[in-house]
């Protein structure tokens, strides 16, 4: 199967992402041309590691290409200023050098803080992604964004730094567990409803059969992902425009992790997912799009067995909308207090809005909960309890 390969053309910090099946076994000779010394230290986690870690040495020693691995406990927690003194720390003491090459082996976890390590690690070290989710795959091992994680909110902190090459593996994805793969599918079609109806189509017909484990499919979707993410990144590479219509559904999603204290009781797609839903029901009753339109992305997410209300997700009786619209004030994205919004005039065509009132927002909220509490069971609930 052939490989495809999407460039992300930046001048002297532009890279090639390569898509596709067997990858890993080729890893040592696409990387070989780019170290400065043969010898790389890969990073990882102890999850990742007893699957993708010997393969991966197996292609360096193919190549003539030392090595030597970190492999961390798994987990956001990870993500925080002791993981990242401990990840600096662990790559001093290997004496990695500013021309070396360190390898983020995993999945958005890894990345953001080997991206975020290398950005500041001798003023700039050189890494390359090697992804093992979906969603790594179609989105955070692309574009640069590196962070981690504080008491105020995710991804804080960090600093845009590029990799220097990207290799997804689709057949990574064969191993992973049917929620995260689950949850990864939310970052895809997410980049069918800001900006690619026909791709959200193609979803809806092959989303079902991708998820199942169909190699070309996956292939298909991750490329078509990367692709679009990379037109975004070079038109817009720190994110001052139109690089903010991929945070569809994160302002909702972020306030829903910090909720639940970034733990496994909600993954980062599934907010995305639930976030989604929110926008296009946001949008709706703000007469940006038609109202039917929520209805048909959520059948989407039900079908492929993907969270799509807050009511999905465990302990969701017990939250507070003032409490989800005070975390969503530490977004990123707010403007002077002002809260910013990517919403939907349709599927395929998003907008930046920075004029939705907060009593919007808490409205919605609100009449989410309340759906909660109310008599029967919501519609999906308990989906995330259902999935593990």
């Amino acid at each position: 199967m052939t490989d495809r390969i999407v460039s992300v053309n930046l001048g002297q910090r532009g890279y090639d992402i390569y898509v596709g099946s067997g990858l890993t076994a080729r890893a040592g000779a696409l990387i070989a041309p780019l170290l400065a010394r043969p010898q790389v230290v890969i990073v990882t986690d102890e999850n990742v590691a007893p699957r993708r870690l010997a393969p991966l040495q197996a292609a360096l020693d193919t190549a003539g290409i030392g090595h030597d691995a970190i492999i961390l406990p798994p987990g956001e927690g990870q993500k925080s200023f002791a993981g990242l003194e401990r990840l600096c720390d662990a790559l001093l003491a290997r004496k990695v050098e500013r021309r070396d090459k360190v390898i983020a082996l995993g999945g958005g976890v890894i990345g953001d803080l080997v991206g975020f390590a290398c950005s500041i690690l001798r003023r700039g070290t050189d890494f390359i992604q090697i992804p093992t989710t979906l969603l790594a795959q179609v989105d955070s091992s692309v574009g640069g964004k590196t962070a981690i994680n504080v008491k105020y909110g995710k991804n804080l902190l960090g600093a845009f730094h590029q990799p220097r090459l990207v290799l997804a593996d689709v057949d990574a994805l064969d191993s992973l567990p049917p929620r995260e793969l689950r949850a990864g599918y939310a970052e895809v079609v997410k980049y069918g409803l800001l900006g690619d109806a026909d791709f959200f189509a193609w979803l809806e017909q092959h989303g079902e059969a991708l998820l199942a484990g169909d190699t070309a499919l996956r292939i298909e979707a991750v490329a078509r992902c990367c692709a679009h993410k990379a037109r975004i990144v070079m038109a817009d590479e720190r994110e001052e425009g139109e690089r903010a219509l991929l945070n569809l559904g994160h302002t909702f999603g972020h306030a829903l992790e910090a909720e639940t204290g970034y733990s496994a009781r909600l993954l980062h797609g599934e907010g995305v997912a639930i976030g989604m839903a929110l926008a296009f029901k946001l949008s709706a009753k703000l007469g940006l799009c038609d109202a039917a339109l929520p209805a048909r992305v959520i059948a989407h997410l039900r079908r492929c067995a993907m969270p799509a209300g807050i009511g999905d997700v465990d302990g969701a009786a017990g939250f507070d909308a003032e409490t989800l619209l005070a975390h969503m004030g530490q977004d990123k994205k707010v403007r002077a207090g002002q809260l910013v919004f990517i919403l939907a005039e349709a599927i395929g065509r998003a907008v930046i809005r920075d004029d939705v009132s907060k009593d919007a927002v808490l409205a919605l909220l609100n009449e989410e909960l309340a759906a909660i509490a109310g008599p029967g069971p919501v519609p999906g609930h308990n989906t995330l309890r259902k999935a593990r």
